[in-house]
C-alpha cells in the first residue's frame, strides 16, 4: 500500500497521482521484471463519463472516480471500488483524490 497524501485543485491531476503511487506500489510487487512495470505503467485507460471518471487496466476496471459536485452520496474526488465494468460500488469511499489522507494499491482502491 502507498500512501497518497498531498492534496490536489484538480480532479485530473490527483488521478494522475494516485496512479503513479499504484504503479509504485506494482514495482515493488514486481521489481525484477521491468517489462511488466512498463506494461503495467503504460496499461491504464481514464474515460470520462457524465457522473464517474473510470479507470480500467487491460483486463479490468480499477476503479471509479466521483466527478461531480451534485451526487447524494459521495463529493467529487471520491474514490469507488468498481462493483463491475459499467459501474461503482457505491457503499463507501476509499479515500479522495483532492483530499489524500488514503492509501492505494496495485490492485485497486482498498477493501473496507
Amino acid at each position: 500500500m502507498i500512501p497518497i497524501k498531498k492534496t490536489f485543485e484538480t480532479v485530473e491531476a490527483g488521478i494522475e497521482n494516485m496512479l503513479a503511487a499504484a504503479e509504485c506500489d506494482y514495482n515493488n510487487f514486481m521489481p525484477e521484471n521491468k517489462k511488466m512495470c512498463k506494461e503495467f505503467a503504460d496499461g491504464w485507460d481514464v474515460k470520462m463519463g457524465k457522473k464517474y471518471i473510470k479507470i480500467a487496466s487491460k483486463i479490468s476496471v480499477w476503479g471509479f472516480v466521483v466527478n461531480v459536485d451534485n451526487d447524494k452520496k459521495f463529493k467529487k474526488g471520491d474514490v469507488l471500488m468498481s462493483a463491475g465494468w459499467r459501474g461503482p460500488a457505491r457503499n463507501k469511499a476509499r479515500g479522495n483524490v483532492l483530499e489524500g489522507g488514503f492509501g492505494i494499491e496495485w490492485t485497486g482502491p482498498r477493501y473496507l
